[in-house]
């Protein structure tokens, strides 16, 4: 894995002999990357792993021609042979008027926003294993657990260095280390598993492994001796770890490349009261140690926080370069790709912002329903909003969350459901989309 210096030089140098080949425009991709990772069960060591790569990934453009190629040998010989390649597939490929760099005005200039993801540290297999062990330990200690899937601790760190034929080479190195725990309690037919997991870009801020552990042992005893429900329309809370599937379902719709097609739900939305008035729903790219952080995006776009939804209200599309122009719009800061192919969209940090109730209290107003801490399947149709899941959880009654149940589906429509939800109090920073606890009214559900 190279430092992020050479791995700039590296991409420019791509770059530069790419258009000296005959490309008319160009941009390379270098990613870098090495973790390791160990799985105990049952107080036994199962597996240590090391997994050390890089990859190279070079696009040109011949007119409005283009073509992709990437390589793992880094070697001269071989980014020789992928110049080559490169511009020999692109003078054969079908025209795209849509394709082509970011706009060079646009790229990010200066001094980059420090994000602070990467602590520069290492973890030995030998203190992994014992955050590992720490992890089970904890989570078997819990009355009625009863097996263990395994417990894992990792640690890893990764540069990744992008450069354009306008102008633009930069890089910027992460470092990431994650616990988790996964546990099963009761015997037989009655036998339930939970789990529970937390990463962190800084070591420093990982959670301490025996108290992930405890939670997944407590997750699982909570679920056992589920009962059924009964069919009907009523409210549905959302625990924030499945809750966040809800801003998933929004993203996806508000794509540039899925509104260029005409195959979002949310077409004529823009610009409208899709939720409550006062939710908000931000993407901050730049919140210290975040764990999708980043200075620019997939095509050397500066990024920047904003406002996807603002008191309610859409304010736009998220859009790479590509969509953009099919929309007659510029580019919002949000592709991302890989070594592989054409940029894409993807949000980083984003969460939607807490609501004014506490969690007992939104629970007290909502009186009787459920509280969902599993979503099975993907049922929801992208074209229509049309959403259907299997789910299990556990029932609200009088406004206090009570005995587990599962073996239901939920059901309803994705826009009348944000039209639908009210936050909690209770949002923390854990993960690249984060919610507080949602309750979304007068879901249909289907039980026993």
């Amino acid at each position: 894995m190279l430092p992020v210096i050479a791995a700039e030089t590296r991409v420019a140098d791509l770059v530069s002999a790419a258009r000296k080949a005959g490309a008319d425009a160009a941009d390379a991709l270098y990613v870098g990357d090495a973790s390791t990772q160990v799985q105990v069960r049952l107080a036994r060591l199962e597996d240590v792993s090391r997994a050390e790569g890089e990859e190279i990934g070079l696009r040109v453009f011949v007119g409005q021609r283009s073509a992709t190629v990437s390589s793992s040998d880094l070697s001269a010989a071989a980014l020789a042979a992928l110049v080559e390649r490169a511009v020999a597939m692109a003078r054969e490929a079908p025209e795209d008027q849509w394709a082509g760099l970011a706009p060079a005005e646009m790229l990010a200039t200066g001094a980059l926003v420090a994000v602070d993801g990467d602590d520069g540290g290492e973890a030995s297999p030998a203190e992994l294993r014992a955050q590992a062990l720490a992890a089970e330990d904890a989570a078997r200690a819990v009355a009625g657990i009863t097996n263990s899937e395994g417990a894992g601790a990792s640690a890893g760190r990764a540069t990744v260095a992008l450069a354009t034929s306008t102008g633009f080479a930069r890089g910027y190195a992460t470092s990431s280390y994650g616990v988790s725990a996964t546990v099963i309690g009761g015997e037989g037919g009655a036998m339930q598993r939970d789990y529970a997991y937390h990463s962190a870009r800084h070591r420093a801020d990982l959670e301490d492994a025996a108290d992930i552990g405890r939670r997944a042992g407590e997750r699982t005893v909570a679920r056992l001796n589920p009962g059924k429900v009964a069919s009907g329309r009523m409210h549905v809370v959302f625990d924030p770890r499945v809750g966040s599937s809800m801003i998933g379902h929004l993203i996806g719709a508000i794509t540039g490349s899925a509104i260029a097609r005409r195959t979002s739900f949310l077409l004529d939305a823009e610009g409208t009261q899709l939720f409550a008035p006062g939710i908000t729903i931000r993407d901050d790219p730049h919140r210290p140690r975040g764990p999708r952080s980043r200075p620019f995006d997939g095509e050397g776009l500066a990024t920047a926080p904003s406002d996807i939804i603002a008191d309610g209200v859409l304010t736009g599309w998220l859009m790479d370069s590509a969509s953009a122009r099919q929309l007659g719009r510029q580019p919002t800061g949000h592709a991302s790709r890989g070594t592989g192919g054409a940029p894409g969209v993807s949000t980083t940090n984003i969460y939607l912002e807490s609501g004014a109730l506490s969690v007992d209290d939104l629970l007290a107003e909502t009186g009787n329903g459920l509280y969902v801490t599993e979503l099975i399947g993907h049922g929801v149709n992208p074209v229509t909003g049309d959403y259907s899941r299997g789910a299990s959880g556990f029932l609200i009654e009088n406004g206090v969350i009570t005995r587990p149940v599962a073996e239901f589906t939920i059901a309803g429509n994705l826009r009348e459901m944000f039209g639908a939800l009210t936050p909690a109090s209770d949002l923390v920073f854990r993960r690249g989309v984060d919610v507080p606890t949602l309750r979304i009214e007068g879901m249909t559900v289907a039980g026993a």
